[in-house]
Formats: C-alpha cells, sequence, structure tokens
C-alpha cells in the first residue's frame, strides 16, 4: 500500500483524529491520552501503532513509559496529511472537551506537588502506621485555615460548615431545605458556634452578598443543582477579589439509580464541563483532578475542582 493510501486510511478514523490534534502542543504518554480521551488504552495504542506507520507519530521511551508526539521532522506528505488532520479534528464533537482536558493534564504534570500527594496517597493505606488516620490528618490540616469567610454551598445539616467553623472566622451554610436548615442551626447552637449562620436558598441564587467570602465549597452539591454554571456564576459573584472555590463532585458515571437513592439531578460532571463553566464564570488558575476512586461498584470517582477570583 502507498504512502498516500496509509495516511488517508489512519486519518479516515475520527479517534485517530482526536490523538492527532492532542499531540499538536506536547508529547504525551499513552496513560495522559487515556486520561484525556476517556478511551480505553489497548485502543490508544492500536490507533498510535497506525499513526506511526504512516510516518505522522513517533514515539520515545522513558524509563517505563513510552512517550508519543507528532513527527519532529517532517516530510512534504506527513506534512500535509498532519495539516488535514487538525481541520478534521477541529469539526469532531469531542475537540472542545478534549483541550480542555489536554490543558488540566499538561498543567498537572508541571505540578511536582500533586505527583508527590499521589504517590503518598497511594501508600498511605498499604501500610499501617500507629496514630496515622485520615481523621487525624484532617484535624491537622483545619488548623492550617486561616480566619477567613466560607460560604459552604449545599451544606445539608452543615457537618462540613461545623469543622470549618472551629477555625475560620465565620461560615455561612446555605441549603434549599428548610429541615436541613433547621436542623444545623440548632446544632450549631448547641454546640455554641456563633459564626456559624444557615441560611435558606438555591445552589444558583444563595442568599449571600456579592464580594463577601473568600471560600466557596461545594461539596457533592453540585450535582444537585438545576444548572451548575448558573451556580458557578453565583459563586464568582461572591467571592472578593483573590478568593477561591472547591468543588468536590462525582467525576461522570451511568448509574442512574442515583437519581432516586440520592435524588441527584446529574450522574456527575466531565472534568472538560468542570473547567468549561469555571472559565467561563471568570474564575483563574483552575485546575480539575480526579482525587479518589472506590473499589466496589459502582466504583464513583470523586473530583476536584478550584479557581481563583481574579
Amino acid at each position: 500500500m502507498s504512502a498516500t493510501l496509509k495516511s488517508l486510511r489512519a486519518l479516515a478514523d475520527p479517534t485517530r483524529l482526536r490523538i492527532v490534534a492532542l499531540l499538536e502542543k506536547d508529547e504525551l504518554s499513552v496513560n495522559e491520552l487515556q486520561e484525556v480521551s476517556r478511551l480505553g488504552q489497548s485502543r490508544i495504542s492500536t490507533h498510535l501503532g497506525l499513526l506511526a506507520e504512516t510516518g505522522l507519530v513517533q514515539s520515545r521511551r522513558d524509563g517505563k513509559r513510552t512517550f508519543y508526539r507528532l513527527s519532529i521532522h517532517p516530510d512534504t506528505h506527513v506534512r500535509e496529511f498532519t495539516k488535514l488532520a487538525m481541520r478534521g479534528a477541529k469539526e469532531l464533537p469531542e475537540h472542545e472537551a478534549d483541550q480542555l482536558n489536554l490543558k488540566r493534564v499538561l498543567a498537572r504534570r508541571h505540578e511536582q506537588a500533586q505527583v508527590y500527594f499521589n504517590q503518598v496517597a497511594g501508600r498511605f493505606d498499604r501500610s499501617y502506621g500507629p496514630g496515622r488516620s485520615w481523621q487525624a490528618f484532617g484535624h491537622l490540616l483545619l488548623r492550617i485555615l486561616p480566619p477567613i469567610v466560607v460560604a459552604d454551598l449545599g451544606s445539608g445539616e452543615g457537618l462540613l460548615s461545623e469543622l470549618l467553623a472551629r477555625r475560620c472566622a465565620k461560615v455561612i451554610a446555605v441549603d434549599n431545605s428548610e429541615k436541613m436548615v433547621e436542623f444545623g442551626a440548632k446544632k450549631a447552637k448547641k454546640n455554641g458556634l456563633k459564626n456559624l449562620e444557615f441560611r435558606l436558598g438555591d445552589l444558583e441564587n444563595p442568599p449571600i452578598e456579592a464580594a463577601s467570602v473568600d471560600l466557596v465549597v461545594l461539596s457533592q452539591a453540585l450535582h444537585h443543582a438545576t444548572e451548575p454554571d448558573a451556580a458557578l456564576r453565583s459563586a464568582f459573584t461572591m467571592l472578593k477579589p483573590g478568593g477561591q472555590i472547591l468543588i468536590l463532585d462525582l467525576l461522570k458515571h451511568d448509574f442512574e439509580k442515583a437519581r432516586e437513592l440520592y435524588g441527584d439531578r446529574w450522574l456527575g460532571f466531565p472534568e472538560s464541563d468542570l473547567h468549561r463553566w469555571l472559565e467561563s464564570a471568570g474564575f483563574k488558575k483552575i485546575e480539575v483532578t480526579v482525587v479518589a476512586s472506590e473499589e466496589q461498584e459502582p466504583n464513583f470517582e470523586t473530583v476536584l475542582a478550584t479557581g481563583v477570583k481574579g
């Protein structure tokens, strides 16, 4: 088969177009390509092999990992087909999400602290150490909190709000359930937490003044919002300049029973959607990372999304 026919055959598959477009900015490992595209590892490897045969893609070894990139010294033939692949990739429905996920993965690659944390977290539950527990670590981290004003949106009965109130200057807990707000307020009063205030309201339009809080937290709450993007815009409005948003939620899944069992409106979110909504709301320094994976079915994954109000 001629080189031209091989290239045409390679570019006839949408997945290979996606891969070529992802390798435009930097070299990537198979694992990174998998994280960006959410495709299976064996499938990606097969496509990379076909692209390598045409000369569009080349690889290099780095220890146990192999990195792939577009051809460094392409001939005229390869350059023409690479440009064609780029045009085709931009017409695919997955292109925007791929580019957002790529931005996130590349940014995290340069965060050595994040890599170290992942290594430590991976060892934590495998070896016993007297006095080491997530509960103890949690109390340690709470001591680091400065005297800031926090909005806990979708707070429920206020478990997280109570913990934060023990260290923060003020915590405003917002929930759309009158019973939850009443229960949380009574418990806060009982525990003597005068700096913890419960308010009734929705995520999309919480009763909090503009530019009045230092930190907004949405912990497993955003998937209950009618319009998640509107909730993030409201969060941006209530933050002071330099304030931060922290979102803990589920990565997109297909466990439909969650709607009935937990009242979820959304079955989690793709990382790309969270990144796009935060960016659209005006946040800077956005990071979206999967921070936990459950071993038992339905194998929920938890994603942490952060951003700063410039």
